[in-house]
């Protein structure tokens, strides 16, 4: 930095004078002007433009994490260091933290859930089997929904999904201006279309209506699901959807003013089937997205 500001202000001022000031050697400053940037410091611009170019192609959204920002930071440097090494670059994981800070590369703060108040009684409840074993062994053992909503011009837009817990991969979804009962059975149906379970599943929500009205359960029955519930006002029972919709909301939803309801619905389609469940790498999978883990996960099975 001191030798630049000589640089730039060497026509006004004598050099000797500003070195000086700035107690640099005039010898140093005339060794620098030869050569600006040392081999280091230009392979640290190449690889942050990596980085930065690896941290945009994900929406600017690599490195969510509920921790404090320093170690959000790093988090965001393990990601951008993932891809750099897809792209076959030997860089560590320090130096890749060093950059990307550097860069200014920072997660985002999420979302809050406001307070409020649980009344009422629920039609039907279920016992909670999930009980937080969010970690399962196959697909299609475990499966958890619940029901958010998006911000218009319009009005409230509300999406429900079902996330399969192996591989957290959005199995189905499905979004309504009204919350009414068919929301969560659309996605739940999408679901059962998709997978075409062999066994029993069991399906963890919370005890909202509509997962304790009798078409729910009835829908339940019919198609060898068991239900599981949360306790009453604890999102933590349901921790892996509410963290979902996070993502969603951080990586997405909160960098848009969507105007229409449609809008809206097309941008959430976006990020489910073309981001999130093709590309999104996660921890838990071995930093590989839902799709690329139940992909790879099938081939073991196979012996390939």
């Amino acid at each position: 930095m001191r030798y630049a500001f000589i640089a730039e202000n060497r026509l006004i001022f004598a050099v000797r004078a500003i070195c000086r000031m700035l107690l640099v050697h005039p010898s140093g400053f005339y060794a620098w002007l030869r050569e600006p940037l040392s081999p280091r410091a230009l392979e640290d611009q190449r690889q942050t433009k990596l980085i930065k170019t690896a941290w945009k192609e994900s929406g600017e959204v690599y490195g969510y994490r509920k921790l404090p920002p320093l170690v959000d930071c790093v988090a965001i440097n393990e990601r951008a260091r993932d891809d750099l090494c897809d792209l076959g670059e030997d860089i560590s994981p320090n130096r890749a933290w060093r950059l990307a800070r550097l860069a200014g590369i920072r997660a985002q703060i999420g979302y809050k859930k406001k307070p409020g108040s649980y009344g009422g009684s629920p039609a039907v409840v279920a016992d909670n089997t999930l009980n937080r074993e969010f970690d399962v062994d196959a697909p299609d053992q475990f499966w958890v929904t619940d029901i958010t909503y998006i911000r218009t011009h319009e009005g409230f837009l509300y999406l429900a999904v079902v996330i399969d817990l192996y591989s957290r991969r959005v199995i189905g979804w499905s979004m309504q201006g009204r919350t009414y009962a068919d929301l969560p059975l659309q996605a739940l149906l999408m679901a059962v279309w998709r997978r075409k379970p062999k066994t029993k599943v069991h399906v963890h929500s919370d005890q909202g209506s509509q997962f304790t009205g009798y078409e729910w359960q009835e829908f339940l029955d019919q198609h060898n699901l068991v239900p599981s519930m949360s306790r009453r006002g604890n999102c933590w029972d349901n921790a892996v959807v509410e963290s979902f919709f996070n993502l969603l909301k951080r990586e997405r939803i909160r960098r848009k003013k969507y105007k229409t309801r449609e809008e809206a619905r097309r941008d959430v389609f976006d990020y489910i089937e073309f981001f999130y469940n093709p590309l999104r790498k996660h921890v838990r999978n071995g930093m590989l997205s839902p799709i690329a883990f139940e992909q790879q996960q099938k081939l073991k099975l196979q012996g390939v």
